[in-house]
């Protein structure tokens, strides 16, 4: 000690060199002690207390800010190690591991948010058992919700024993399996928004300073930041990906689009130059790596390049329809595909393709386009083709309308276009209403073609005009058949057969009659000709046929009459004049009333168990008053006197 200096003077400056030598605090402690041993008096020794708490508070500052110091660069290297990672997996290892060690936790681990808010534990670090990583977060459960939902720090220093927040069940079990008392969480936000929770925990009870919470707070933000990075780039790989993707399909389509327009241009080369079906197919089944059958109407293989399924008539039909109606090749089962061939004199046809695999969008236009190309060949082989179809179409016009012609000439044009002028024919007229016009029209077509008859759509209907004598069985055939291609009930009238062809044009009016009144009854749906509407047909009939009516609604108890001698007509008469009392008509009839009752059962015998319905018992009554009319007006006149004179002479 040099001269002049008091003792507690030369203790101070040794608090200095203490203090400027980083020493530990135990020298501080040693330093204090020796001077209150050696005090000479208690306000020396309080100025010395004073210094080493001086001292003290700036060694704590100062290693404060060295720790301070120490976490800043902590978070420069994590994150220089962040931006190396590149997946999200591999950057939240980092973010745990240094959470770990800047903060001496036995645990850290990271739970991200979904889009529907829940969370989940993504990544951890430190854990001991495989119960935390994949843990669903309860919503509003646990510190990482209140921390995400408050965007603020939440920490206890014992979790199990805390009551300040609820409770999960899974993951207060997790905390107790790992042996976890203090946890501290914080959200992890970027940009306003909350993405996830950082959490840090140890295995004892600890109370978290305010600057590790700001640490961990720190590093949550940095984690956050680069997460939404990592997403990013993902979405824009992701984006450059499907670009390349898409850039790649559509090389591929204009490639095959090429292609197809090369195929397309020799097929169109090919018609021109008088190629027959057969090289059309053949090229045309090489470009789809498939077979192709052509049929017509009837179902007759014209050409083909290899063996296809028989397919049912009406699933032609259908597919013809279809094919119309979208402009496209239509799929069927067993791999089949199905392209419409309009065109030609042998009526509408089928384009089939048998193909190992699923055509590509570009083979079914080829296939829609190769039917196209046949249609051309065909009206290209037949000279006559392009007359004939309009020839057709005005030969029906001039049946149907009743133009004046000599049956000569209607018998010539029908022989011209393959009718039978002697042949029996009816007319069915059919409203497929709704809007498949298109796909009924060429169904008439091909159907017409079947049967051997002629077709024509007039005002939204269809007239078809078939060999026949049948009517009735014709309308049922013709709209069952349509009603099953479009799905809903097609009405149908039907009239003939006409005596000949000039007659045509009043069976037409007839059949078109029988529709009308169809439908007006409520009948629409249903199929029916003159015969079919009771005495209703007889009306609408050009012919009254008055025989054809008595005999379908009283014929029996006639013929039962003539064969027995019995007066069964005569009793029926009596009956509806009395109103329906057998025993006014017994009294009418002049026999006991036991005798009308079992004519009555054998009248029931003859019509059936429902004569005496309103419907029926009308026609009955009707169809009785036209025999009494006509037997009266036809009866023979009884000869004059002189003429049985005469004749008694002789």
């Amino acid at each position: 000690m040099e001269s002049g200096e008091s003792p507690t003077d030369s203790q101070i400056f040794e608090v200095l060199e203490l203090l400027v030598g980083e020493a530990p605090p135990r020298s501080f402690e040693d330093l204090l002690w020796e001077a209150r041993r050696h005090s000479g008096g208690e306000e020396r020794s309080g100025k010395l207390e004073a210094a080493v708490r001086i001292a003290m508070d700036i060694r704590a500052t100062a290693e404060q800010r060295r720790r301070r110091e120490s976490a800043l660069a902590a978070l420069v290297d994590t994150t220089q190690e962040i931006s190396l990672h590149h997946e999200l997996d591999g950057m939240l290892n980092v973010v745990t591991r240094h959470a770990r060690r800047m903060l001496a936790f036995d645990m850290a681990y990271v739970s991200l948010r979904l889009p529907d808010g829940s969370s989940y534990v993504h990544k951890s670090d430190g854990d001991t058992t495989a119960l935390n990583t994949g843990l669903e977060m309860g919503r509003g459960l646990g510190l990482g919700e209140m921390a995400q939902g408050s965007s603020a720090p939440f920490w206890t220093p014992d979790y199990l024993t805390d009551e300040r927040f609820p409770h999960s069940d899974e993951i207060d079990r997790v905390v107790n399996s790992e042996g976890l008392h203090a946890i501290l969480a914080v959200p992890m936000t970027y940009d306003g928004r909350t993405v996830g929770a950082l959490y840090g925990a140890s295995r004892a009870i600890r109370h978290f300073s305010p600057d590790e919470v700001s640490l961990l707070r720190s590093l949550a933000d940095l984690s956050a930041s680069a997460i939404e990075a990592t997403r990013h780039r993902d979405r824009v790989q992701s984006a450059l990906a499907s670009a390349e993707a898409e850039k790649t399909r559509i090389g591929a389509a204009l490639t095959e689009s090429r292609s197809l327009a090369e195929v397309q241009a020799g097929l169109t080369g090919m018609c021109l130059e008088g190629a027959d079906l057969h090289d059309i197919l053949r090229a045309a089944a090489s470009s789809l790596g498939a077979d192709l059958v052509l049929r017509n109407a009837g179902g007759r293989t014209m050409a083909s390049t290899g063996p296809v399924p028989e397919i049912p008539t009406a699933t032609v039909v259908r597919a013809m329809a279809d094919s119309h109606a979208t402009a496209a090749a239509i799929e069927l089962p067993d791999g089949l595909w199905a392209a419409l061939v309009a065109g030609g004199v042998e009526g509408p046809g089928i384009l089939l393709c048998k193909s190992p695999e699923p055509l590509s969008e570009e083979n079914r236009r080829l296939l829609h386009f190769t039917g196209q190309s046949v249609a051309l060949v065909l009206l290209l082989r037949h000279n006559l083709a392009p007359a004939s179809g309009p020839a057709r179409d005005e030969y029906l016009a001039d049946l149907l309308s009743g133009t004046p012609r000599t049956p000569c000439h209607f018998a010539e044009r029908a022989r011209r276009i393959g009718i039978d002028p002697t042949a029996p024919h009816v007319v069915v007229v059919l409203c497929p209403d709704g809007a498949k016009r298109g796909e009924a029209a060429i169904w008439a077509s091909s159907y017409a073609y079947r049967h051997a008859g002629l077709m024509t759509v007039s005002a939204d209907r269809l007239v078809l005009f078939l060999p026949g004598d049948d009517a009735s069985a014709a309308a049922r055939a013709a709209s069952d058949e349509l009603t099953q291609l479009l799905g809903h009930a097609v009405s149908a009238g039907a009239a003939g057969p006409a005596k000949d062809l000039a007659a045509v044009s009043k069976v037409y009016q007839e059949a078109l009659r029988c529709l009308d009144t169809l439908v007006a009854l409520g009948g629409t749906g249903g199929a029916a000709a003159a015969g079919d509407l009771g005495f209703l047909g007889l009306l609408l009939s050009d012919d009254h046929d008055v025989d054809a009516f008595i005999s379908s609604a009283v014929g029996p108890v006639v013929e039962y009459d003539a064969q027995r001698s019995t007066d069964l007509v005569r009793t029926l008469d009596a009956y509806f004049t009395s109103g329906g009392s057998p025993s006014r008509a017994a009294k009418d009839l002049h026999v006991h009333t036991n005798t009308v009752a079992r004519r009555l059962d054998r009248i029931t015998e003859l019509l059936g168990p429902d004569w005496q319905q309103p419907a029926t018992a009308l026609e009955i009554q009707l169809a009785l008053r036209l025999q009494r009319a006509r037997g009266a007006v036809y009866r023979p006149r009884t000869p004059p006197l002189a003429d049985q004179a005469d004749r008694g002479g002789a």
